[in-house]
């Protein structure tokens, strides 16, 4: 017979309970942003007191059986989880939170007790809303029949049932003091409600785990390597999670009181891309393939696991993520995606990038002690070019795992900068300026990297916006928006007009070379208005000098107004990708522009 990976396990409820509180199994969702509805917690508990079977749990050994093994801050639990939960997590987590009254963390990051109401007269179950709060049939929350002796609950119940009908002139008859009672005893009695779970042996690797769950859960779900290392920090440093949880958090949620926060317009990672800024900072690991091996105290040659090498690397890994999340790091770090022209996380058309950004940054100031000024311009420039290039927007681990290998060994400074302009100059080449990315720019994308490398650059350039005062910078970086956004982006051959004369696609009426910077307001005036119309008009605003300015930053051509629409963009397209290499240079300091 074929070994499998799996034993069959059978559990109650309040086994399962009890394995929890004690620490054998790892749930480290009551702590994680909970999906589920309370609706969906109500089914739950009217399926099990039918009942009808709920499913089976599918845990993973991770071989932590010793008591004394080592968990890095979880000083509250007794023992390290030696089985993970892999599928069912949302299941155990609404039964753990209700029968323990634990609260859970909702995905607005807010605290909430699951509160289920049951009506015992009736064996029905119900989420809590006025109308049950007014009767008295209702047990507004059945956490309290776990936590408090049955016969209690019986009695009080009746009491209150029975007051409440004596004051309508009629009384609880004995069959429904005996319904009331199994009723409540029937609830009370579901912690022996029996549950299978199919344990896989900790040989099996995360690859097959993987393959399991998406064979086997119904919702389709796909695990990621991620998704394991977050899991097992869970279970031996849970600490650490809880504090990238946290400080994702920040960067969305300003701290009331003020103070020292992430919080910014700019960058605001999830936990997993705080995990591979810890990663590549602490192990150079682009790809996570190997490092939840790694961090199990698997011997990657022998297959061998070690406690003792486990505790090594998640000090190595504890190590990492101080520098990662300290605000001052932090802080530096966002002053220097300003720094390249990005002002806002709208206008980054890859987190990739400033996620491998960082990681560059942390080893730099922290490994390679660049002094400061020279790390925010060769951090800054590498940003840029990244990108504007869209270095990270395609198998962004396998270029994360190539480009940490660029870095030299040692801890020379000079090395480490000029690896990186290396990168950048056989990068962006005379022929990518002249030829690549106006090529590049002949296309109708939203949110491509080459058009927002042109706001960045007018940014970096001082630029104002389009028949504007006001510089780019200002307007992208308001100190208040309301119910307009300052900028927006104009089509330069309004649509309608376009429309009028022929050209109604959208891949040719939304070119990136259609498109300016301008204020709200004149976006709206313009209209659907032809060029040869608007444009006099507006250009009377500004004197020659003014003007030509204007038209250089924005990459008009002379006489573009008069131009077929399609002579136009490819006039344009060449003279944006000019501006594009003006703010790089701006970067290095080879123009004075």
């Amino acid at each position: 017979m074929t070994d499998t990976l799996f034993k069959e396990v059978h559990y109650t409820l309040g086994g399962l309970i009890h394995d929890i509180g004690l620490g054998r199994i790892g749930l480290p969702d009551i702590q994680r942003p909970f999906v589920w509805p309370n609706a969906k917690v109500r089914d739950l508990f009217d399926s099990m007191y039918k009942g009808y079977p709920v499913g089976y749990f599918l845990f993973w050994q991770t071989g932590a059986e010793d008591v004394t093994t080592k968990v890095i801050g979880q000083d509250a639990k007794q023992k390290a989880p030696s089985l993970l939960i892999v599928d069912g997590q949302q299941r155990l987590t609404s039964l753990y939170a209700v029968v323990r009254k634990e609260a859970v963390l909702r995905d607005n990051f807010e605290h909430e007790f699951i509160r289920i109401a049951f009506n015992p007269l009736k064996g029905e179950f119900a989420v809590p809303d006025a109308t049950t709060e007014k009767k008295p049939e209702f047990i507004a929350d059945i956490s309290e029949v776990f936590n408090r002796p049955t016969h209690k609950t019986i009695n009080e119940y009746i009491k209150r049932v029975g007051e409440a009908r004596a004051a309508d002139g009629g009384a609880l008859t004995d069959d429904e003091e005996e319904k009331i009672a199994e009723a409540i005893g029937r609830l009370a009695g579901l912690t022996n409600y029996p549950f299978v779970a199919l344990e896989l042996t900790q040989t099996a690797s995360e690859e097959q785990v993987a393959d399991v769950f998406v064979r086997i859960n119904s919702e389709g779900k796909k695990l990621n390597q991620s998704d394991f290392i977050l899991t097992l920090m869970s279970v031996f440093w849970d600490q650490g999670r809880t504090d990238l949880e946290h400080f994702s958090i920040g960067t969305r949620k300003p701290l009331q009181g003020g103070g020292a926060s992430p919080f910014n317009p700019i960058f605001q990672p999830e936990p997993d891309q705080l995990l591979r800024v810890n990663v590549g900072v602490a192990f150079r690991r682009g790809r996570l393939e190997h490092v939840y091996s790694i961090l199990r105290g698997k011997d990657l040659r022998t297959g061998d696991f070690s406690p003792a090498r486990r505790d090594a690397q998640f000090g190595e890994l504890k190590e990492a993520q101080a520098k990662v999340l300290n605000l001052t790091h932090w802080a530096d770090f966002l002053n220097v995606v300003r720094a390249a022209g990005y002002r806002h996380l709208r206008y980054v058309s890859s987190e990739g990038a400033l996620i491998f950004a960082y990681q560059l940054f942390l080893i730099g100031r922290t490994e390679f002690k660049v002094e400061p000024y020279t790390l925010k311009q060769t951090i800054a420039r590498w940003l840029y070019m990244s990108l504007l290039t869209g270095r990270y927007t395609s198998s962004p681990e396998s270029r994360y795992e190539t480009d940490l290998k660029l870095l030299p060994d040692g801890n020379d400074p000079a090395a480490f900068v000029k690896a990186l302009q290396d990168v950048e100059q056989a990068t962006l080449t005379d022929d990518y300026w002249a030829k690549t990315l106006p090529m590049e720019l002949s296309t109708s994308a939203s949110r491509g990297p080459s058009l927002f490398a042109y706001y960045a650059a007018l940014v970096l350039c001082e630029a104002k916006a389009l028949f504007s005062k006001g510089k780019v910078a200002d307007l992208l970086d308001p100190p208040a928006i309301g119910n307009k956004k300052p900028l927006e982006r104009h089509h330069l051959f309004p649509k309608r007009y376009l429309h009028k004369i022929g050209t109604t696609e959208l891949r040719d009426t939304n070119q990136i070379a259609n498109y300016a910077l301008v204020e709200w307001d004149d976006n709206i005036a313009i209209s659907d208005i032809p060029p040869k119309e608007y444009w006099p008009k507006y250009a009377n605003r500004f004197s020659d000098v003014e003007l030509q300015e204007m038209m250089h930053w924005h990459a008009l051509p002379e006489g573009w107004q008069d131009m077929s629409y399609q002579g136009f963009l490819v006039a344009r397209r060449p003279l944006i990708a000019q501006v594009i290499r003006q703010g790089y240079e701006k970067l290095t300091g080879s123009s004075g522009a």
